[in-house]
């Protein structure tokens, strides 16, 4: 038996992905996965110290860590109408003025903020589940929201100021690469890359066609337990961009790297 960790975020399609192959509804061969949950832009931050072999990350973090992970064809959220909101309490005359909380530097949230708008500089980094009560209470003028809370947003009496996935379709004509599955560049990982790509493959496939074994794993982890919001959750970012990037969305992820370093984000 091969013992292989994990990591992957407590969010609905992560879990929903997730579930099968852990829980062996899918044929795992030879390999035992441990799975190590923790918020993605932890995971982000993880990954710049080599510490999980396989490993969700934002596509804006596998940008930067192109050198030492090779990204999985299954596993990404990546997909239309799904993007990150910009939300306040109230219209912002500048943005580049407001001070934003964020969900993390690493995020792709973060990324396509700086390409909407490069001149904004007073941000906050925080868990993204801070973000919506810190901009309710007035500590944040605006929030850079993802997940659940682009369902919830309007419960803290928030108004959204621009949506950013909108944005990057309207520019670009291609669905908006979020995060991503990646396996480290060693030998001892990378000989398995094939055989783990085909578990994961299975393990979607498996909960896209058994939408409601996966219920109470999901539930266990979630944020936000109104079964509308998780439902709503997973069919956003589970779709066949997550059964296969495919050549669309590996050419949705070349763009996003191709537009920030020409921005010199990258």
């Amino acid at each position: 038996m091969t013992e292989i960790d994990i990591a992957f975020s407590p969010c609905p399609n992560d879990t929903f992905i997730f579930h099968a192959l852990l829980h062996k509804c899918v044929d795992t061969g030879p390999f035992e996965f441990t799975p190590h949950i923790d918020d993605v832009e932890a995971l982000n931050a993880a990954a710049f110290k080599d510490t999980f072999s396989v490993t969700k990350l934002s596509f804006h973090a596998y940008l930067l860590l192109r050198d030492r992970y090779e990204l999985l064809d299954s596993g990404s959220a990546l997909g239309y109408g799904c993007g990150p909101l910009l939300v306040a309490k109230k219209a912002l005359k500048n943005p580049a003025n407001a001070k934003i909380a964020i969900p993390g530097m690493y995020t792709t949230a973060y990324l396509l903020l700086r390409l909407w708008c490069p001149g904004i500089q007073n941000i906050e980094a925080t868990r993204f589940d801070n973000i919506l009560p810190g901009v309710e209470s007035g500590r944040y003028d605006a929030g850079l929201i993802i997940h659940e809370g682009r369902f919830t947003y309007p419960h803290y009496h928030c108004i959204k100021i621009i949506d950013l996935g909108e944005w990057w379709e309207e520019k670009t004509s291609m669905p908006i690469p979020l995060g991503c599955i990646a396996v480290r560049k060693v030998p001892s990982i990378l000989r398995h890359k094939p055989e783990i790509e085909s578990i994961l493959k299975s393990s979607v496939q498996y909960a896209m066609n058994h939408r409601n074994a996966s219920r109470p794993f999901v539930i266990r982890h979630a944020q936000e337990l109104d079964d509308e919001v998780i439902k709503k959750h997973i069919g956003f970012y589970v779709n066949d961009f997550t059964v296969s990037l495919g050549e669309t969305g590996i050419k949705a992820v070349q763009m996003l790297e191709e537009m920030a370093r020409c921005r010199k984000i990258l």
